[in-house]
């Protein structure tokens, strides 16, 4: 037999809407409010989650009530008829005690039967002779015959097997009656069940289950809560930093310590930030230098046009002109440094691929005489394979040999190369020069940096900060090898990979 309960008869009383004054809050103040919060991506996520969940528990709830009725309808039937089967095969064989043919006998029937015969919970066990109540048995949650008696009347009065449901004052009541004819008296077995115990034991078992699914759904839902807060939490911090920052101060990241799909979006955010500051720094600069490095070609233009009527000779004015354009060379090499040096932050200024650095210097070499009457020479050795802008690169070179020309005489050795190993790629230029002082060399890279020694209006102090942007765009770099003296040796760096 199966325990089972009862469920409580009807459906849940549904809360009412009692109507009343309302809030005191303006209608249209609240409804921006819960249109933004029922519009949250934390809100509709939740709201799926506890729909699904509503659903599924639902579900679960009523196939397990609808189970275990169905089975409590199987057992009565099978117990009932169990029973019945166990009487009339007991009626058709001798008695157990005597070894004599009970049939006939109804009497020693029912001895012989009660004798044996246990019920089953929610079983009542009826013999009857000549209309009178002979034996009775019943389980613990079986019906008395004192609340049988319209039943009772019912059963005596069938004069053939009966298989049925009545109603009685302990509820329903699932029998079979089998009336029985002896040699001197007439008979009637019935064995009644009484479902209401276990269907209450069912009940019982299914408000249990909707309790744990009650608790479930609430422990799951301030989960989901607290999760979808955590996950959406980048999201957040990017719209709050996007509301922060400005055209000032793109310093702002948003934390990430996560892999998600929200802290990818966090992580590019930062990304494009980082880009978006790189590139107004890069602006900045542009226009820092600009103003920094024009002013003193400007004001030698200026000073030099002003006085262009005080020339009193052709030569006079001649020569005027001629330093006038100069300057105006001068600055078109400056605006085109800066130019340069705003580029190299981009990722369009370097057009890489297969390099062999020896060709590199070999055309520096060949273009080297050019620049400077000086003892130009080469040396290389086997091939130095990179992945690189051959270009930018033959232009770092040459800037270097130009940087080398200032600080050397006529006839002076300046010397290119190209090395590698440990999976790097050099490239050096090598002056016998005068050298770099020790108080210029710590910051020659840096922009405006020249020699101790040098007439401020001959470079504006780029050249180097040129080198360096070419080399760092490359994943390298450039120092300075020796400096002491004599003369000075410069290296670019390039990751052979």
């Amino acid at each position: 037999m199966i325990v089972a309960g009862r469920l409580v008869s009807g459906s849940p009383r549904r809360g009412a809407l009692v109507s009343g004054s309302l809030p005191s809050e303006p209608m249209a103040g609240r409804r921006p409010r819960l249109h933004a919060r029922m519009g949250s991506i934390r809100t509709r996520v939740l709201a799926v989650v506890i729909g699904l969940l509503v659903l599924s528990s639902s579900a679960a709830v009523l196939l397990l009530r609808t189970s275990l009725l169905e089975d409590l309808e199987d057992e009565v039937q099978q117990s009932l008829l169990r029973e019945a089967e166990e009487f009339l095969r007991l009626s058709r064989g001798d008695d157990p005690r005597t070894g004599e043919p009970l049939e006939g006998d109804v009497q020693a029937l029912f001895d012989a039967y009660f004798d044996r015969e246990v019920p089953d919970e929610g079983e009542t066990l009826l013999a009857f002779l000549d209309g009178e109540l002979y034996e009775a048995r019943r389980s613990q949650d079986g019906a008395p015959v004192g609340q049988l008696r319209p039943a009772v009347q019912y059963w005596l009065s069938l004069d053939e097997r009966e298989q049925g449901s009545l109603d009685t004052e302990v509820g329903e009541a699932r029998y079979v009656a089998l009336p029985l004819q002896g040699d001197d008296a007439e008979g009637l077995f019935v064995v009644a069940n009484f479902p209401a115990f276990e269907r209450d034991e069912i009940e019982a078992a299914v408000r249990a289950q909707i309790l744990a699914q009650l608790t479930a759904l609430t422990g799951a839902s301030l989960l989901a809560l607290a999760l979808s807060g955590r996950i959406l939490r980048p999201l957040r911090d990017l719209a709050s930093t996007a509301r922060k920052i400005s055209d000032t101060d793109l310093s702002r990241r948003i934390p990430v310590s996560r892999r998600d799909e929200a802290s990818q979006i966090a992580a590019a955010f930062n990304d494009m930030l980082s880009r978006l500051e790189n590139a107004f720094t890069s602006q900045r600069e542009f226009l820092h230098d600009t103003s920094h490095e024009l002013r003193t070609p400007l004001t030698i233009i200026r000073g030099h046009v002003e006085l262009l009527e005080l020339d009193g000779t052709p030569e006079e004015r001649a020569q005027t002109g001629a330093l006038v354009l100069d300057e105006i060379d001068r600055m078109t090499r400056i605006v085109n440094d800066l130019f340069l040096l705003a580029r190299s932050v981009q990722p369009d200024f370097l057009q890489v691929g297969p390099t062999d650095l020896r060709q590199v210097v070999a055309a520096a070499y060949q273009r080297a005489g050019a620049l400077a009457d000086r003892d130009w020479r080469l040396r290389t050795g086997d091939a130095v394979p990179v992945v690189g802008d051959e270009q930018r690169l033959l232009q770092a070179l040459l800037q270097l040999a130009d940087n080398a020309t200032r600080y050397t005489r006529p006839g002076q050795v300046i010397e290119f190369g190209a090395s590698g190993d440990d999976g790097v790629g050099r490239i050096w230029v090598r002056d016998e020069g005068r050298g770099v002082p020790p108080e210029v060399a710590a910051g020659i890279f840096r922009r405006r940096e020249r020699g101790a020694d040098r007439d401020p209006s001959s470079g504006a102090g780029l050249g180097l900060a040129i080198v360096e942007a070419i080399a760092r765009a490359h994943g390298g770099g450039v120092r300075l090898v020796e400096h002491t003296g004599p003369g000075a040796w410069f290296e670019v760096t390039v990751p052979r990979r």
